[in-house]
């Protein structure tokens, strides 16, 4: 009798642990749904960096930074040596010859993202996103960002079928949307 009764326990504890994460799994952030400023998706080229931005504020060499991980990185895992991060406002792009890709995108400046209709920009605030967002933003964790202090996260998959190993982070500071990164693991 006891045997049965903690195989129906396991199975209902089971069943509830399930239920909850398909309720929680947070929303799918469209990546071809976003325009960064109303124009630029997230990976564009060169020209259309220059047309839109005029120049970068500064660079960096990636292999002189070592990030974890590159937006470009060839299949068998080799990097150029001549890929940089772009910053602008705040915002990081990363190049690889003559294309860029958003890595960071920063609320500042009147920069603002586009997502199908719906304006997210620095006076975004978290109830704003809650509409919106809803299953994100009840999943809403804290993360220590180093330059930034403690900020409220909210974490999107990047498409339906849970391919990407990665996801795309929204920070909120005060309350207020500060920026979106993409995030993969080492």
């Amino acid at each position: 009798m006891m045997v049965r009764f903690t195989v129906l326990l396991v199975v209902l504890l089971q069943l509830s642990i399930t239920h909850a994460q398909e309720t929680m799994l947070p929303e799918v952030l469209d990546v071809a749904h976003i325009r960064f400023d109303g124009k630029l998706a997230r990976f564009f080229s060169v020209s259309e960096f220059e047309a839109h931005y005029q120049q970068a504020d500064s660079t960096a060499l990636l292999i002189d930074l070592q990030p974890c991980s590159y937006v470009f990185e060839y299949a068998d895992g080799s990097k150029d040596a001549d890929d940089e991060y772009w910053y602008k406002d705040g915002s990081r792009f990363e190049r690889s010859q003559e294309k860029l890709a958003v890595d960071e995108f920063r609320f500042t400046n009147d920069h603002f993202i586009l997502y199908t209709d719906l304006r997210l920009d620095a006076s975004t605030t978290l109830a704003d996103l809650a509409i919106h967002f809803p299953n994100a933003v009840q999943a809403m964790g804290e993360l220590d960002v180093q330059g930034e202090g403690k900020m409220q996260m909210l974490i999107f998959r990047e498409d339906e079928e849970n391919i990407s190993d990665g996801h795309i982070r929204l920070f909120l500071k005060d309350g207020k949307l500060s920026f979106i990164h993409w995030w993969f693991p080492c």
